[in-house]
């Protein structure tokens, strides 16, 4: 399978760390987040990524080079940002016949088993599948409501008033069919301007361990204190921040 590993952001947030240093290149627990990225992928038989770039291209090119260790990497850097979604649309051609594909957003950090939610996603064959998992501050994060079969039937970006607290991950698996809701208008972004509009056509899967956000100089600083590392068997339920 193919999986696009989104790595455009600027990392406003996390500045002064990302001044010099693209964020997924930042460590965790002396590991670059990019390389976590590339063990996951390893261990649940991603061989094809395509991660975007807008600031620090070079040190994401160098860094793939040395590191990518059998797997096939696809750097596509962006002169003007296109959002999460005009990336994934802008490389439509690279997605070619496959079935499915994930979507990852960089900045996150997961032990979950991938396989375990592929498994969901084909035992409910809607458009997409999400990853969700409950956090301390909905008012920050795509928010959704599920009916009793996972199905999502309301999602809202950075509610003002959330309703409730289980969020969309950053991981997303999906089918072609979602070429066809994306907005072709610059920039586009996954959470405010395409999934909401596949609300009954998508399902949540409720991630069962590790995962963080790490977008802010508070979560960066609680994955370090909290992180189980890089060995696949070290599972902890899911950190809520």
């Amino acid at each position: 399978m193919k999986a696009f590993l989104l790595a455009g952001g600027l990392g406003t947030r996390l500045r002064p760390l990302t001044e010099s240093t693209p964020k997924c290149l930042l460590p965790v627990q002396g590991t670059p987040m990019l390389q976590i990225w590339f063990d996951l992928c390893r261990r649940q038989g991603i061989e094809d990524l395509l991660i975007n770039v807008h600031s620090h291209g070079d040190a994401v090119r160098k860094f793939i080079n040395e590191n990518k260790d059998g797997l096939r990497v696809r750097l596509f850097e962006e002169t003007t940002l296109l959002g999460s979604a005009g990336t994934v649309l802008a490389n439509r051609d690279w997605v070619g016949n496959e079935d499915l594909f994930w979507v990852f957003y960089a900045d996150v950090l997961t032990t979950t088993d991938l396989n375990q939610m592929l498994v969901f996603h084909n035992s409910r064959r809607q458009i997409a599948t999400i990853g969700v998992y409950e956090v301390q501050d909905p008012s920050r994060c795509g928010i959704v409501q599920l009916d009793d079969n996972g199905v999502v039937r309301e999602f809202v970006e950075k509610p003002p008033a959330p309703v409730s607290n289980l969020a969309f991950s950053g991981l997303m698996l999906a089918t072609p069919a979602l070429f066809g809701v994306i907005p072709n208008t610059n920039p586009v972004d996954l959470g405010f301007h395409v999934l909401p509009r596949i609300v009954g056509r998508m399902a949540a899967y409720r991630i069962p361990d590790f995962v963080i956000d790490i977008g802010t100089l508070e979560t960066y600083q609680a994955a370090q204190d909290t992180w189980p590392g890089r060995s696949q068997s070290q599972k902890q339920g899911a950190v809520r921040v």
